[in-house]
């Protein structure tokens, strides 16, 4: 069965949007039967977190099934399945290994995907993350994605919703969200940093960058990282939108770490801070509550990508 299953808080040019379907179990098993015949007695269950841009199920003890909760997603599993298995050739951390491709059919209206399982647990859910260790995984992940020979790959657009790309086409919607949420963030602080994010560019050549970094999409084993995952924003330009994680997951000496092993400017830390900033208002603005869990932590992230008394930059 596919049904519509509206999400508030819609947002223009954005992830949060209101025209996401929702999947069911008995829909990929139709589908594989139709497709892959030969899999049709394997078990399908959804995965405990399926995520957003996709939805996940696993199928059999070896094989992961992904497909498109909407149609802004659709044109990723074309891009995945060319540069995933080039991209986990260059890098020493394992990425997704796509196995087959399947078709529009049965009333699911976008090509999908086959993966290879990963072992590991989501970084999101882990509970006493080492996080010095995950910091120089995750810096020796990034040194060598964005050292690739990046000249064919694809240039940020609204496929990978403009990561890598001019930050300034978020600032109408980054001030309307600073506007209404003004009561509840320090907005003078987030406008500052905003506008300093909009002052440089990425003068260099474009490198790779996997474009959506948070612990929902990467898998710790033995308290290393083990696996990232999802790379339906990847592209090629700039890699300040890769940093995030300086300010969403990383503290202290665990943030010192990581910023001093990628290496990279101040410029391009005041656009990872405008990056953090935009994806973090956009979220709360879109919230049901403010007083929810998730919104005291998105303003967390606000509050200290905002404050520089405190901020990465000041290292």
């Amino acid at each position: 069965m596919v049904s519509t299953n509206p999400n508030s808080g819609t947002l223009r040019n954005t992830e949060v949007s209101n025209d996401r379907i929702s999947i069911q179990a008995d829909k990929v098993r139709e589908l594989i039967a139709s497709q892959f015949p030969r899999f049709a007695s394997l078990p399908v269950s959804e995965v405990r977190k399926p995520g957003w841009d996709n939805h996940s199920f696993r199928l059999g003890p070896d094989m992961l099934v992904r497909m498109p909760s909407a149609q802004r997603y659709a044109d990723q599993v074309k891009k995945e399945q060319k540069w995933l298995p080039w991209l986990s050739s260059q890098v020493s951390c394992e990425l997704p290994e796509p196995l087959f491709q399947g078709k529009p059919d049965k009333g699911y209206p976008w090509s999908w995907s086959i993966y290879r399982w990963i072992e590991g647990k989501s970084l999101e859910e882990e509970d006493t993350p080492q996080k010095t260790q995950i910091a120089e995984n995750l810096a020796q992940f990034l040194c060598e994605l964005h050292g690739l020979n990046a000249s064919n790959g694809p240039k940020a657009g609204e496929h990978n919703f403009h990561r890598g790309g001019d930050l300034s086409v978020y600032d109408n919607e980054t001030r309307q969200a600073l506007t209404v949420l003004k009561d509840e963030v320090d907005a003078i602080s987030a406008k500052r940093a905003w506008q300093q994010s909009l002052e440089s560019r990425w003068e260099k050549e474009p490198v790779w960058l996997h474009g959506d970094l948070t612990p929902a999409n990467m898998l710790v084993k033995e308290e290393k990282l083990r696996a990232i995952i999802d790379f339906g924003a990847c592209g090629v330009g700039d890699p300040a939108c890769d940093l995030s994680m300086a300010w969403t997951f990383f503290d202290g000496h665990a943030r010192d770490v990581f910023a001093a092993m990628v290496n990279l400017d101040r410029k391009t830390w005041e656009r990872a801070r405008g990056w953090t900033l935009w994806k973090a208002l956009i979220s709360l603005r879109s919230q049901e509550s403010l007083k929810s869990r998730h919104s005291a932590r998105l303003k967390k992230i606000i509050r200290v990508a905002a404050d520089g008394s405190r901020d990465i930059l000041m290292c």
